[in-house]
């Protein structure tokens, strides 16, 4: 399949780039820029989250009208790294891409809806959690993807099939899910996610079809666009709720927002085991790590338009939390580590310490 990080072909298909070229150290050892900031990233957003919380001016300034030019950069970044050829890989597997994309809009939200109902969320939060649950597969999956020496590719089909169909898809899920709670309006919502969400993707890809020599100078510096973007979106919400969110039903937020997430990680890495349709160890890994991060981001903006502005917090702390538990199990499992040998770890300690 070739390495990761440049164009290769299988057939006519071409695997997409994360868009940064390997540079050597002083020993000649090559050092691929891509993976050390996608290493970077949940150091990036914990020290925004404290930044935010403990100085809120840092953020505070960044107005929700801010958050739509923001999202569109990411989405950009994500975008520039797609060709049309890439998308056939869905029609030669179609299997994984099917059970990633079930999992993400149909197990997860039924996910969100349970944790709301079972941790009794304030009415405040509940709408914004379960709209959390309803957005597509987060960029920072493909990053995560990469560092776990997963399916690449298919988290790249994912991440971009679940973001493209979401201006149906989410809206229709929100007004399900919580518009008997809170007005949602279906044609503004999909507008919007048309606007911030499908319309850079598809500059993207059309920049990098028809434009390469331009995409090629540009596109090493879009990680580091993507990762001030993600900052400023996560930065703000937390800075203008913080009152809410350092509350007690603020700090009792945290519980449902990690149980949610580690439960989606959990799901979408076992729902791929199943007899049925047994998949390999990458396909497990991409598919729990798509499914538990998701466009949290997208998510803030929607509940800042359409819901108000304290259930937007759910997704502020939701970006903090997938981002460091995603990159950090992507990282576990880059290490060559396994779930199986962790849970036997964790028995043969108990186990030790037992007798």
């Amino acid at each position: 399949m070739g390495r990761v990080g440049i164009y290769k072909r299988e057939g006519n298909v071409s695997l997409a780039s994360f868009g940064i070229k390997s540079k050597k150290d002083k020993h000649g050892n090559k050092v691929d820029l891509t993976k050390s900031l996608s290493q970077m990233l949940p150091y990036i957003v914990t020290a925004t989250a404290a930044s935010a919380l403990i100085q809120p001016a840092s953020f505070a300034w960044v107005r929700k009208d801010y958050y739509a030019p923001a999202l569109g950069g990411i989405m950009l970044s994500i975008g520039i790294q797609l060709s049309v050829s890439d998308f056939a890989i869905a029609f030669k597997r179609p299997l994984p891409v099917l059970i990633g994309y079930t999992t993400q809009y149909m197990v997860k939200p039924a996910l969100g809806l349970l944790v709301v109902t079972v941790f009794n969320v304030p009415a405040a939060f509940a709408a914004g959690l379960i709209l959390t649950s309803c957005v597509a597969g987060a960029q920072l999956s493909s990053y995560a993807a990469y560092l776990s020496d997963g399916d690449i590719a298919l988290g790249i089909i994912l991440t971009s099939l679940t973001t493209i169909t979401s201006v149906i898809v989410t809206p229709l899920l929100t007004r399900l899910l919580i518009g008997s709670v809170v007005p949602v309006d279906v044609v503004a919502m999909a507008s919007s996610i048309l606007q911030v969400v499908i319309a850079p993707i598809m500059l993207g890809l059309a920049l990098n079809t028809y434009a390469k020599g331009f995409v090629n100078k540009v596109r090493q510096f879009m990680p580091l666009v993507a990762m001030v973007c993600t900052s400023l979106c996560i930065g703000s919400p937390l800075a203008l709720n913080r009152s809410q969110i350092v509350s007690i039903e603020g700090f009792k937020l945290l519980f449902p927002v990690l149980a949610f997430h580690m439960s989606a990680f959990i799901l979408g890495y076992w729902v791929p085991r199943i007899t049925w349709w047994r998949q390999d160890e990458k396909v497990s890994k991409t598919i729990s790590l798509c499914t538990g991060m998701q466009s949290s981001t997208l998510a803030m903006l929607l509940a800042t338009q359409f819901l108000g502005g304290s259930h937007a917090v759910p997704p502020a702390c939701s970006v903090v939390v997938m981002a460091i538990m995603g990159l950090s199990l992507g990282s576990f499992w880059g290490k060559g580590n396994r779930v199986q040998d962790l849970g036997n770890n964790i028995f043969y300690t108990t186990n030790k310490a037992y007798t």
